[in-house]
């Protein structure tokens, strides 16, 4: 059950702090993959704060699968995903990768979807970060401490044979 859109800005002011920065990129990975086991694959740990997906992306030079637990932004049928690396200096792998294979597939409950992922262009920018800060308060706090400009993707659904 997710956690109450109420909840979500004292949730989000911790995960912002320097703390869960320094530590989140390595407990969350062995979380997530503890909670994938557990839910077969439906939810991710991060789906129980903020509405969250698998992303599967073809790897930028090695051309093998990954996949990524984020969370997501719902933008109409598309949905929005930053890099935010948890605030570090370099974007994360799986920006590099959408950048060079835009074609991709999420998993959302269990259910895997094909999309094709758009880098957000500068001229939308600031309208998408209003909608990013109203689905997690506070997010574009990661932008500053990272003191780089965050990759934000759109992906829209597509359908394929």
């Amino acid at each position: 059950m997710p956690l109450p859109r109420a909840l979500r800005p004292a949730v989000a002011w911790a995960s912002r702090t320097r703390l869960f920065r320094r530590v989140g990129p390595a407990i969350m990975p062995p979380l997530e993959r503890a909670m994938r086991v557990v839910s077969r694959g439906r939810m991710p740990l991060s789906g129980l704060a903020v509405p969250s997906l698998v992303l599967h992306t073809t790897g930028a030079r090695s051309g093998l699968e990954r996949s990524t637990e984020l969370m997501y932004c719902p933008d109409g049928e598309d949905m929005l995903v930053t890099g935010s690396n948890f605030a570090r200096e370099h974007h994360p792998a799986w920006t590099s990768n959408l950048l060079a294979h835009p074609d991709a597939a999420v998993t959302l409950g269990g259910r895997r979807i094909p999309v094709a992922a758009e880098l957000v262009p500068a001229d939308e920018r600031e309208a998408t970060w209003v909608r990013l800060e109203r689905n997690w308060p506070g997010y574009r706090g990661y932008e500053r401490a990272a003191g780089r400009e965050l990759r934000i993707f759109r992906l829209r659904r597509v359908s394929r044979p």
